[in-house]
């Protein structure tokens, strides 16, 4: 792709376009129809959502959750509590979803490979041969440009309407005669919600904390880390061959928690400390630095079915099986990390019952806070897992919106008949 630089002449000329736009009715010469910002009243306005699924989180898999979820006809509400979709591969800076490949072969598909794949030639990047086997996990990491992705999906949940609201975050759940009541807050807004079905895609299972369901996490997690680049210009997309971040350099953010606002403004305070003290030591410009620290582990859920490391090592196949996942078993410590490869062949496989919590109805999870243990959470925390489980979950809460009924109760086939549809790759015997 041909790279476009703006001179400062026509930077001009684009701002006072868009200033005019600002009081006009006349499309820009991008082709985007100008509309008017609603002005605020000074005041928290109060708004009544009616919706199928609400999805909480619009991360790695609740951005795939909604799309499915939308795709299959439900009402559609995601919530997310930043300013873009994406979550740790786009404000976390870990740009490199895998895996979508193992042993020759794609086993991760769909909704998500869609999105992944269309950033990528949009940016005029390149995409693995999924058909040979690397001699490293990290080889086949497809690379993403962080930027380009969140608005396509963006565009992608617009087409299929899904509603977003940013800067919002449930503050009380209630269950109703037909689903769930929401109270959700954000900077002069709130917004009660009524739903049917729940998707929890906040990383750290905080709607199921809120309904003290059962979730549970080690006194130490995992470390964070904070990406970012000295030296020269940050080039997205288009780190290849490094095990690292495209961006540059990672740095790990020791004791990083994701269960609060006070333990994520914690982690980000020191993660940017440390990396002001590494440019202080380098005496190297500092050419970009992620806005938060990417998370690893926060709490889990224990669902219906835990799935222990011994069911990911061995690839077992669930009955109730709705995605692959596939990464070394990738735990990181204060010594570092030796990945633990897969035996060839393997492919482990993620069940349905390890998206619902315990004893729960009308509520399902998706992503790292999938239940299971530490070790074989820390191989199924990987984006190209968690996108496989968002859009089974999100195919699960709308049939069981659709249906009046709670997930569990749904016939499998008629799951593992959407999600083909709609391209995934399901586990069969």
């Amino acid at each position: 792709m041909k790279a476009r630089h703006i001179g400062r002449r026509q930077f001009i000329q684009y701002a006072s376009a868009g200033v005019a736009l600002a009081g006009s009715s006349n499309k820009a010469t991008w082709g985007a129809d100008a509309t008017a910002v609603p002005q605020s009243k000074g005041v928290a306005d109060s708004i009544t959502s009616q919706t199928d699924v609400l999805v909480v989180g619009g991360g790695t898999a609740g951005t795939i959750a909604a799309l499915q979820s939308a795709r299959a006809g439900a009402r559609t509400l995601v919530i997310e509590r930043g300013s873009q979709l994406g979550g740790t591969m786009t404000t976390g800076g870990v740009s490199f979803p895998g895996l979508f490949d193992a042993w020759g072969k794609q086993v991760i598909a769909g909704i998500g490979w869609e999105l992944v794949k269309e950033s990528v030639e949009l940016d005029g990047g390149r995409l693995p041969d999924f058909s040979k086997v690397p001699n490293h996990h990290w080889m086949n990491q497809v690379h993403v440009n962080p930027f380009l992705y969140p608005i396509l999906a963006e565009e992608k949940c617009e087409q299929a309407g899904v509603e977003i609201a940013y800067y919002e975050f449930p503050q009380s759940i209630a269950r109703t005669t037909d689903g769930w009541q929401v109270e959700c807050a954000g900077f002069g807004t709130r917004r009660r919600v009524f739903c049917k079905q729940i998707i929890d895609c906040t990383g750290g299972a905080q709607v199921v904390g809120m309904l003290n369901l059962p979730r549970f996490r080690e006194e130490e997690t995992q470390p964070g880390s904070m990406l970012f680049l000295l030296g020269q210009a940050n080039n997205p997309g288009r780190g290849h061959g490094a095990p690292l971040s495209p961006l540059g350099i990672q740095h790990y953010v020791h004791g990083a928690d994701s269960s609060n606002s006070r333990t994520v403004t914690a982690a980000n305070l020191s993660g940017r400390r440390n990396v002001l003290a590494i440019i202080r030591q380098e005496k190297q410009r500092l050419m970009h630095l992620q806005p938060e620290t990417s998370f690893r582990e926060s709490y889990r859920i224990h669902g219906e079915t835990v799935i222990t490391v011994d069911d990911y090592v061995s690839g077992r196949l669930f009955e109730d099986a709705v995605c692959y996942a596939f990464y070394p078993v990738d735990l990181h410590t204060r010594r570092g990390v030796r990945p633990q490869p897969l035996t060839r062949g393997t492919v482990p496989t993620v069940p349905l019952s390890a998206l619902a919590p315990k004893g729960s109805r009308d509520i399902l999870v998706a992503g790292r806070c999938v239940s299971s243990d530490r070790s074989a959470n820390s191989g199924l925390r990987v984006q190209a897992s968690c996108m496989a489980m968002g859009q089974a979950a999100g195919a699960a809460a709308a049939l069981a919106a659709e249906k009046n009924i709670t997930p569990l109760k749904l016939p499998l086939k008629d799951i593992r008949e959407i999600l083909t549809k709609h391209g995934a790759i399901v586990p069969t015997a």
